[in-house]
């Protein structure tokens, strides 16, 4: 589109416009100053144009302006477009340049603290604070144009399914959902509190109550807790519902998503989407969300290693281990290693026993004192370890236990180059339990959240034995990655009164909460379900990354902190009193 600005991006001159004059405005990435003629790199979301000075064609007082140039200025020029003498494959126009005859200085610039390059010499901090000249370099813009690829294309797929967008509302009611809420004060109800969404949960029920039987919404959640490299206190949901859906319904639909984007974005084609009960995965990798582009599944070692006289297996809950492709090779420096690896606090293991499978069948392990060679071959067996295999095996509390192999198994699978970022491998987990039991109160919560159905003919057993309790609900994992999660829906009022009870709920807690979809199912709410997919992770994924920060504008740092406008901050008194607040900080 032409402007009065331009005529042409810096991306998209060629051959094909020789000898035309063209307008083009952008940033000045470099400058070349031979004396005599000058050449300057001009850069634009599009890409980068060579322009041209010399003493002979350009005048006088050109020449003396694109002397005076800094790095970042922005600059608007009109010219001839020619062949370059020395061209650069390594770019788009690389075959011409511009020979400039008009100059305007748009806007003056001061020197960057960092290098506007592919490789930057800047920190994380300093381009977080920078994020603005961050985004001109092209990692961080080609990432964030990436993002809009795959939302558009989210949208094409769902609008042609005859799903329809609906906003939902920021300013809610505070529900207890498993993370702590972001809160506003209400100035005109004292004392009052708006709460920011976790998610549009009971809004997109509503819809169903409603009529509206497809919904999505591409929108921003908010849960206060802590973060890490694929976590923000801000996250973006491609968030669905369906009505008159079972499970299976709804699996079909955000599985043909799925290859649906991974066919258009990354030209990948999946036909298998396998399924995996919790309970399977917890048991064979130690997470609900296990990486399956690899093997290295437990083996669990308890009938093979105990009843021995090895006291630390033998007062073990569980003894697992797993089979490290070619680790026999192993020094023992290495292996030590490794050893230390899991003891740091981050993992938490006490120790770590290994067995080498040498090429020759034979087994050598740490604790060879205890257990003969054909001990060591079943465990080989139980792991299904190769000779020239090293076997890894931890022991202790079930669940402390296989948290701690399953991040040996994702540290070993990295070393090892087993996690390719362009192989992707889908999986369902499903059956999920309904309910976790706190250990500290030991009162039962929501695994989900509390509007999760039970899977079909286990409503009973909320009253005998609530721990056994499946769910009606389904995580998407890719990658090892949870990408997206839901359920079906409790639908009915009375067994909905139901599962509050079991969570702790008194009925005037549930009707002061809930009370409006209590009373909305009242008149006539349809069998429904849902998925709500992590943008911002399922597009790093899809773009080769482990982290999601550099697929947002404007990320915030590990303390929650937006380092860029320095928020949050404090407000001013008249505020605080506007909002019926007074803050002690000394207390």
């Amino acid at each position: 589109m032409k402007t009065m600005y331009r005529s042409h991006t810096c991306g998209e001159l060629s051959i094909a416009q020789i000898n035309n004059e063209v307008t083009l405005s952008g940033w000045v990435q470099g400058i070349r100053d031979k004396g005599f003629m000058i050449y300057i790199d001009l850069r634009d979301r599009y890409g980068i144009t060579q322009l041209y000075f010399d003493e002979e064609n350009t005048p006088k007082n050109i020449m003396a302006q694109a002397q005076k140039l800094g790095r970042e200025f922005v600059i608007q020029v009109r010219g001839i477009v020619v062949e370059r003498a020395s061209k650069n494959p390594n770019i788009p126009t690389g075959e011409v340049e511009v020979l400039v005859k008009e100059l305007t200085v748009l806007n003056k610039a001061l020197v960057p603290p960092f290098t506007i390059e592919d490789k930057t010499d800047g920190g994380e901090d300093i381009r977080m604070k920078y994020r603005y000249l961050d985004i001109r370099r092209n990692p961080v813009k080609n990432s964030l144009m990436f993002r809009h690829k795959v939302a558009m294309e989210v949208r094409k797929f769902l609008s042609d399914e005859g799903f329809i967008e609906v906003e939902t509302p920021y300013l809610i009611k505070s529900t207890p959902e498993g993370a702590r809420d972001f809160v506003v004060p209400s100035r005109m109800n004292e004392g009052q509190f708006y709460a920011l969404p976790q998610s549009p949960q009971t809004f997109k029920q509503l819809l169903m109550v409603g009529g509206m039987d497809k919904y999505f919404q591409i929108v921003k959640c908010f849960r206060d807790e802590d973060l890490r490299a694929d976590r923000q206190p801000e996250f973006t949901q491609i968030d669905c519902e369906m009505a008159f859906v079972e499970q299976e319904d709804i699996l079909n639909v955000f599985e043909n998503l799925t290859k649906y984007l991974l066919k258009e974005i990354k030209g990948v084609s999946i036909d298998s989407f396998p399924r995996m009960t919790y309970d399977d995965a917890m048991r064979k990798y130690g997470n609900d969300k296990p990486d399956i582009r690899f093997g290295m599944e437990f083996g669990e070692l308890n009938s093979f290693a105990q009843h021995k006289d090895f006291g630390i297996f033998n007062e073990s809950e569980l003894v697992v281990g797993i089979a490290v492709p070619n680790g026999a090779e192993y020094t023992r420096k290495e292996i030590d290693a490794l050893v230390d690896w899991v003891r740091r606090p981050q993992v938490g293991a006490k120790g770590m026993v290994y067995v080498r499978y040498n090429q020759d069948g034979t087994f050598k392990s740490s604790v060879d004192k205890f257990y003969d060679q054909d001990d060591l071959a079943k465990w080989a067996t139980a792991t299904n370890a190769k000779p020239g295999d090293l076997i890894c095996v931890l022991s202790g509390e079930t669940n402390k236990t296989r948290t701690q192999l399953s991040a040996l198994r994702m540290e070993l699978a990295t070393r090892l180059g087993l996690r390719n970022p362009e192989v992707f491998a889908p999986l369902w987990v499903v059956d999920f339990p309904l309910l976790e039991l706190d250990e500290e109160t030991g009162h039962y919560h929501a695994m989900h959240h509390p509007f999760t159905s039970p899977k079909p003919g286990q409503l009973q057993l909320l009253d005998t034995d609530p721990g056994a309790v499946k769910a009606n609900a389904y995580d998407l994992v890719l990658n090892g990655n949870e990408i997206g999660g839901g359920s079906i829906r409790i639908h009915d009022k009375d067994i909905q009164a139901t599962m509050f009870k079991h969570l702790g709920f008194t009925l005037e807690e549930a009707k002061a909460q809930f009370g409006f979809l209590m009373d909305a199912f009242q008149y006539g709410a349809p069998p429904h379900g849902g998925l709500a997919f992590g943008l911002d992770r399922l597009v790093a994924i899809l773009g080769g990354q482990e982290t999601i920060r550099d697929f947002i504008a404007f990320p915030k740092n590990n303390s929650g902190r937006d380092v860029m406008i320095d928020a949050p901050a404090f407000i001013d008194d008249n505020q605080l009193k506007e909002l019926h607040l007074k803050l002690d900080l000394k207390a």
